[in-house]
């Protein structure tokens, strides 16, 4: 059986395990050797459990101390094709394959197609739209340009590195002054200490991806998208959100045009380029290319929903079936369905316990999948998020209806805004319990109001005399059949000693018992249990499509929704 090698095979790289198998060829991973430094090996770590994630066998060999040493060692499996399955495995694929005579693009543009001061250099050089840079080795060399330039808000980054880690937006020269010194004492992406950065002019317009495949120098998009990133006060650049652009709309089809000519200068001759691109008053400009996958980790089944393919296929075929390329070539660019990929923005350190947004994903009418798959954490610590690679998680939204994927993304971001624990929650704050007496003090007088307008159900974890409707305990919830033209939830201690996730599982049980237009009920007495408070219990309501009513002035204190 011919092998295929994959250096360094995570993100969405992780398709090409299963791609290759399928096309009866067996997968071999190149794994990299990590960074000395102390960000480096917990890359290294994060490379590994990626690695776990592939639902596929493969083998997997190891970098070795030399370029001469792994040449020798890969030359034993006689590879038909090595492609990178992320950033930094862009270099050693591109020069395996050169030295073995393999498909490849030459190792006399790596530069070009890898340091982002060096891309935009080539296309300045092909007379191509660049963006004004200089790569600076101290903050004496970046305040020098800064002023001859002229310049006013500018953009500092390293001059390799992924996922918008250690890239900053400055709005002044003190900020700028500021960034600079802060990123000298940072790490990139995989760990390495930055002794260079780029500075550049900022560019003000919309942001977004052209993913394009290549075969003998002819290029095919894949996929486009357009991002919504959002500038911290630190001044990072964070991800919120990326979707599928499915019908192009103004100058969308010169960024594609733009797009090829790029490919071109960098002489792309084979697979892979991730680009992104901004477009402003003056037409489209590249941010930077990437020549391999696209990142985000998306499922082949989520862009095959989308376009009927997905990218580690396309690239295996523009090395490997040029037939199938150009029959893709000559289709017109159509997708099936709406996509969109919603990163969470973690606003402080947390250190989680649960997730309950594993609980309300499934919910979601355009729900495809979710990096966040586990609703326990031991203590995991979140960082703030910064880049890409601190985003708390993100969900793939899909479906055929757009109004359905960015009603769903509107609602994930009022989350993330309104009640982040329904997110990521630490569970470390549990309010005292009452007395029975208390809780139905504030309870009954409601149900007195409301109990002769049809069936109810009282859901409660204290059980009152004289009221004349169905009263059961949470735990025997699943022997009510039927549903009930109103519910009142009244739960305290059954949330006791709960995490977040778990009680989000509670409410959703019992808001689920009432009928077609009926309503439901639920008062301070159970929402203050919840650490996401009254707009955690809303937020529930609203992601079952149910209607918020507004509150009569005899009722307080009580969410009113009806189904």
């Amino acid at each position: 059986m011919k092998n295929i090698i994959v250096v360094e095979c995570i993100s969405t790289g992780k398709n090409f395990i299963g791609d290759i198998i399928n096309r009866g060829y067996n997968p071999i991973v190149l794994h990299l050797k990590d960074s000395d430094t102390e960000s480096g090996k917990k890359f290294g770590e994060h490379v590994l459990e990626e690695y776990k994630l592939i639902p596929y066998e493969f083998d997997m060999i190891y970098e070795k101390d030399t370029f001469e040493e792994t040449l020798e060692e890969v030359k034993k499996f006689n590879p038909l094709l090595i492609v990178p399955g992320n950033e930094r495995g862009v270099v050693l694929a591109t020069r395996l394959s050169n030295e073995l005579g393999l498909l490849s693009n030459s190792i006399e543009n790596i530069d070009a197609m890898t340091l982002k001061n060096e891309m935009h250099n080539r296309l300045a050089q092909k007379g191509l739209r660049s963006i004004k840079g200089k790569v600076i080795n101290s903050l004496n060399e970046a305040v020098e340009f800064y002023d001859s330039e002229n310049l006013k808000e500018v953009v500092i980054k390293p001059i390799y590195s992924a996922g918008s880690a250690s890239v900053r937006i400055c709005l002044n020269r003190d900020e700028m002054i500021e960034s600079i010194n802060h990123i000298f004492d940072d790490v990139n992406y995989y760990g390495d200490e930055i002794d260079e950065i780029l500075i550049q002019e900022r560019i003000n317009g919309t942001e977004y991806i052209v993913n394009t495949v290549t075969h003998k120098g002819i290029h095919r998009v894949t996929l486009v998208w357009k991002y919504n990133k959002v500038r911290t006060s630190e001044g990072a650049i964070v991800y919120d959100s990326c979707e599928t652009v499915n019908e192009l709309s103004l100058g969308e089809a010169e960024m594609v045009e733009y797009a090829y000519k790029v490919a071109d200068a960098l002489e792309i001759q084979y697979g892979p380029v991730h680009g992104e691109y901004m477009i402003d008053e003056n037409g489209p400009v590249l941010i930077e290319v990437n020549c391999r996958p696209c990142g985000g980790s998306m499922p082949a089944e989520f862009l095959d929903r989308i376009s009927g393919q997905h990218e580690t296929d396309s690239i295996l075929d523009s090395y490997l079936k040029p037939k199938s390329f150009y029959d893709e070539l000559n289709k017109k660019y159509g997708l099936y369905a709406h996509g969109t990929l919603k990163f969470f923005i973690t606003p402080k350190n947390i250190i989680a316990r649960s997730s309950p947004i594993v609980k309300i994903n499934t919910k979601l009418k355009a729900f495809h999948d979710s990096s966040l798959v586990d609703s326990t954490y031991h203590d995991m610590l979140f960082k703030k998020t910064e880049d890409l690679n601190t985003a708390a998680g993100y969900v793939f939204l899909v479906n055929e209806n757009k109004a359905n994927v960015d009603h769903d993304l509107n609602f994930l971001r009022d989350l993330e805004r309104n009640v982040f624990s329904l997110i990521l929650s630490d569970d470390i704050t549990y309010p005292e319990l009452k007395e029975d007496d208390e809780y139905l003090s504030e309870v009954i007088p409601m149900i007195k109001k409301i109990e002769r307008h049809g069936t109810g159900l009282f859901v409660t974890d204290q059980f009152g005399d004289d009221i004349d409707i169905l009263q059961i305990e949470y735990s025997k919830l699943n022997e009510v059949k039927g549903n009930f033209d109103f519910v009142v939830v009244n739960l305290n201690k059954s949330l006791m000693n709960k995490n977040e996730a778990e009680k989000v599982e509670i409410i959703f049980d019992a808001l689920i018992k009432v009928k077609s237009g009926g309503l439901i009920f639920v008062p301070k007495t159970t929402y203050q249990q919840m650490l996401s408070g009254r707009k955690g219990i809303e937020a529930l309501v609203k992601v079952l499509n149910y209607k918020i009513e507004l509150p009569p002035h005899y009722i307080r204190e009580v969410i009113i929704a009806s189904r």
